[in-house]
């Protein structure tokens, strides 16, 4: 079989660049959101059989990424900080991201990671609530007040934004 002609070679070239947006958006740091996807790939080959098998591989993807990114915040105080201050640097452009998005992953970074997932799961990944529910194993009435919740934090915090650049 030709590399070209790999499934999992496929799947990476069609969803790699998305996943890496979706997770700096969960995030907000690039490198550790292009490693997590990468090792979700890491895990695809290892459980190859099983990850063909899927009716859904990106979603699967998705959650080892999410998975390890949780697991990064858990090791301690310190990765916390780092992230919720939204210190890292700005992605470059070959991820096409203009200063709406770098601002919009700025706030999400203010964010507690529960609201922050459910935000991106549902309004950048696009999914509908009750995958959203799914995937996060909670009851979508816990979905829907993440997301008012997080949509009314992040309007002041834009708003915030907005207010300054017009000073």
């Amino acid at each position: 079989m030709r590399e070209d002609d790999d499934p999992i070679r496929v799947i990476y070239d069609a969803s790699y660049r998305r996943l890496v947006g979706q997770l700096y958006a969960v995030c907000g740091n690039r490198g550790d959101a292009e490693d997590a996807v990468q090792e979700a790939f890491v895990q695809a080959v290892y459980h190859r059989r099983r990850f063909l098998e899927m009716d859904k591989p990106e979603a699967w993807l998705r959650t080892v990424a999410l998975n390890r990114i949780r697991k990064g915040w858990r090791r301690g105080a310190l990765a916390r900080r780092v992230l919720s201050r939204g210190t890292t640097a700005p992605p470059t452009a070959d991820f096409g991201l203009g200063p709406d998005h770098v601002a919009l992953v700025a706030a999400l970074g203010r964010l507690t990671p529960v609201l922050r997932e459910t935000f991106v799961l549902h309004y950048v990944v696009d999914l509908p609530v009750a995958t959203v529910a799914n995937e996060l194993n909670v009851a979508e009435g816990t979905v829907k007040a993440r997301l008012s919740r997080s949509r009314a934090l992040l309007a002041d915090l834009l708003s915030d934004r907005e207010g300054a650049e017009h000073v």
